[in-house]
Formats: structure tokens, C-alpha cells, sequence
């Protein structure tokens, strides 16, 4: 069987006037003139990338795609029609991302974040740029400290929004990134942080003792506030620990760990305290 919007190694079953043709029938598909490879006869098998033209006909090329269906790729668009936006993603047929697809307006010549996906009731390949929605919710496989490959495809007041290893969305906190990215870049980070909601906090930097995550600045921030000392330890309640520094218990003692070991606090029995504090 045929698999639209993916590579697939086709055997050549016979040459016409105009092409090749690959596979058996009923699935036999087209591969046009200009996209055959010197030399290829019936018999051979050939990797070709399979799309449908125009007219939603199977039709394959040897060219290669920025991306395939399942890929997160910045492509930029090419034209505006009212259902939709065409975007260039390498083939003779631009990729069609539709208006109810885009999470904001595309205007021409701008670049966009979009996932390849395939309409298995049509088989038409189009684009989505609804980011979010198309990113696994509950991290698989994934450990705090990891390395990943980053996608930036947002920007906000809180951060920078990046796909993470073309599956999970991440965020990279602009209180803790440095580095100017836009839309499109590619980069390398780590996992700093997996909340319990399974939302991903990103670092550019190497995961250490030393790198604070955004609870642990949060619980630097309400000892400064409070002379440097709280009443509050790793065996505290959840509804009080929730309450004074709005986490859950398990994030709590997750951070307060990695702050004790950078030497940041002093944990008793009486609470946790800034080092320098005389708790």
C-alpha cells in the first residue's frame, strides 16, 4: 500500500512515453520524466516521495520534501487565497496549510512553524499550524537533564515555545535564556523540568547543581521576602506547601533538593532558610 506524504521504495513496473510507471496495480502511481533517474529500467526499485497532484491523484518525485507527514518544519508562504495558505516546501506542488489550520493570519512571505498531516479520508497532505494541539501531551521516555533537539516555532511574554524532538512542546523561560532565537531556529538544549501536568521547562544550558529551576527561583524569591527563613520543609502538608509557594508537595521537594545541593539553603526541622540565614 501506498504511504501519501512518506518516502516509499517502489519497484518500476513499466515506462511510458511521459514516465515510469511504480508499483502493481491497483496502486500503481506516476513518477513524471524529468524525475527519472538515468539508466532506470523495469524491474528496478527506486525510493521516490508520493503526494497527490492537483487533481488528488497519487503522483510520485524524486525530489525530496523539507519534511514528510509527521515532521515539524518553518516553511514560508508563497500565497494567500481565502480557504488557505500556500506554503513552499520544496515540491512542484506547495503545500496547502488551511485557514481554519492557522493559529494566527499568514501573510505572504513570512515564515511559519507547521506540521506535515495527512487527511487519511482524502488523502490529501496539507499543514497545520496549530502547534499545541499536534504535540504529545504526556512526555515518554523524556528525563530532566536530557538532551533534545528544539524547533522555535512561538514567542511570548514568558518565554520562547519550541517543539521538542518533533513530538512535545517545550518552553524556554526569556528570565533564564540569554540567547537570541527566532522562529524557525534550530538548536539544541536540555530538559530542565517535567511538571506533573507534563509540560516541559527547556535550558540552553547543561543541567547541573547549579542551574536553579523556575521553582527553585520562586523559593529563593519568598525567603527574600520573608527575612530569609519559612517554616516550611520537605515534610510540611501539600495544602500548606501549596499555599505559600504554589506548587505541589512533589515539586516542592524536588527543587528545594536541588537548591540544598547547590548550597543555595539550610533545611532543619524547624524549615528551610537561605544559607547565609542563620536558620
Amino acid at each position: 500500500m501506498l504511504k501519501i506524504g512518506s518516502y516509499n521504495d517502489l519497484v518500476v513496473q513499466r515506462a511510458v512515453e511521459f514516465g515510469l510507471y511504480l508499483n502493481p496495480k491497483p496502486d500503481e502511481v506516476l513518477l513524471p520524466l524529468k524525475y527519472v533517474p538515468p539508466n532506470t529500467m523495469p524491474g528496478d526499485t527506486i525510493r521516490v516521495f508520493v503526494y497527490t497532484d492537483s487533481e488528488d491523484r497519487p503522483v510520485a518525485t524524486t525530489r525530496a520534501p523539507k519534511a514528510v507527514v509527521g515532521d515539524f518544519a518553518c516553511l514560508t508562504v508563497t500565497d494567500i487565497a481565502p480557504f488557505g495558505a500556500f506554503m513552499d516546501w520544496g515540491l512542484e506542488k506547495d503545500l496547502l496549510v488551511p485557514a481554519g489550520e492557522q493559529s494566527v493570519r499568514m501573510k505572504t512571505g513570512n515564515k511559519y512553524v507547521v506540521k506535515v498531516c495527512l487527511d487519511e479520508t482524502t488523502n490529501r497532505v496539507y499543514g497545520t499550524n496549530r502547534i499545541t494541539r499536534e504535540c504529545d501531551k504526556i512526555p515518554v521516555n523524556l528525563s530532566e537533564g536530557e538532551k533534545v533537539d528544539l524547533l522555535i516555532y512561538g514567542i511570548t511574554k514568558i518565554g520562547i515555545m519550541a517543539v521538542v524532538n518533533n513530538r512535545y512542546c517545550g518552553m524556554l523561560y526569556k528570565s533564564q535564556n540569554h540567547t537570541s532565537l527566532s522562529v524557525g531556529n534550530k538548536t539544541t538544549g536540555y530538559i530542565g523540568r517535567i511538571r506533573d501536568d507534563g509540560k516541559i521547562d527547556l535550558t540552553l544550558k547543561t543541567p547541573g547543581y547549579l542551574s536553579v529551576s523556575d521553582s527553585g527561583v520562586r523559593i529563593l524569591e519568598i525567603l527574600k521576602r520573608n527575612g530569609g527563613f519559612m517554616a516550611c520543609h520537605d515534610k510540611s502538608h501539600p495544602d500548606e506547601i501549596s499555599r505559600i509557594f504554589a506548587m505541589s508537595k512533589k515539586e516542592f521537594k524536588r527543587a528545594i533538593g536541588t537548591l540544598y545541593k547547590a548550597g543555595s539553603i539550610l533545611i532543619t526541622e524547624k524549615g528551610i532558610g537561605l544559607k547565609k540565614h542563620p536558620a
